[in-house]
């Protein structure tokens, strides 16, 4: 595919993209006046449709392995960050998502009401232990709920071949609630690029590794996590960027089977 087709479908993507996004963020205003359960319900459907947006216009397709590391329940899901469509990918795929969020989302209008109405779970990284023990209570309340809480250790998205130290935030979460932590690598930052306008067709891939065992110390579970999640992550982007669509599982009720 030529350079030219490919802006040309980016384009139209980021069209959509912000298209959809203001529909969206507009009509679901009644939404914040209903319980949380109807908000969150709507801001997946604009993920879905996000996702839906990147297939149709750019030709992106998604292959998740792992689904069956993902247990039932309240969980800690550890994602590797390379790209927006990390943030957007969970929404579609999980029930009860609950993504800890820069506390400065929360004041974006319309956006950072949405996410607040549906649980989101604000950090702010210079609030110092105050701030800290608010997100772990925050998290401990969802985990107790059944939802799925999404962090993302790195703190930042992080270019396609670059390390950045893991972000102590997720042990305290994982020591704080005593949930399973389930590491979460990825290839997306291929396809769409750290703040880049250009989203190239072809596959993104998530590959969910198994939770890691109880009981292990702070520096030890970060150690662990940053690990594996590199590791797969290394793995994965030595593999072509074409390739078959692995089938999700049936029979789950967490995964949204229009992502495929």
């Amino acid at each position: 595919m030529s350079q030219a087709m490919i802006w040309a479908r980016s384009l139209l993507f980021n069209l959509l993209f912000f298209g959809i996004t203001f529909v969206i963020a507009i009509i679901t205003i009644p939404t914040l006046v209903m319980p949380r359960r109807a908000a969150l319900a709507m801001t997946q459907l604009w993920a879905r449709l996000v996702i839906w947006a990147l297939r149709w216009s750019v030709g992106v397709k998604v292959e998740i392995r792992g689904w069956e590391n993902l247990p039932p329940g309240g969980v800690v899901i550890a994602a590797k960050h390379q790209s927006a469509f990390d943030t957007i990918i969970w929404l579609s795929l999980l029930h009860e998502p609950a993504y800890v969020m820069k506390k400065e989302l929360l004041r974006i209008p319309l956006y950072g009401w949405h996410a607040r109405k549906a649980g989101m779970i604000p950090v702010d990284r210079e609030g110092g232990g105050a701030a800290l023990r608010g997100m772990l209570r925050a998290a401990t309340a969802r985990v107790a709920a059944g939802r799925q809480v999404v962090i993302f250790p790195e703190g930042t998205r992080t270019p396609v071949g670059q390390r950045v130290s893991y972000q102590p935030g997720v042990v305290a979460i994982a020591a704080g609630t005593g949930a399973p932590v389930v590491p979460v690598a990825t290839d997306s930052g291929r396809v769409w690029g750290r703040r880049h306008f250009i989203k190239r067709p072809g596959m993104i891939r998530i590959s969910l590794l198994p939770p890691l065992p109880p009981g292990l110390n702070r520096a030890r579970l970060l150690t662990a996590l940053e690990t594996q999640i590199e590791g797969e992550t290394d793995r994965l982007m030595a593999e072509p960027q074409a390739g078959p669509i692995a089938a999700i599982p049936t029979g789950q009720p967490a995964v949204d089977k229009s992502v495929d």
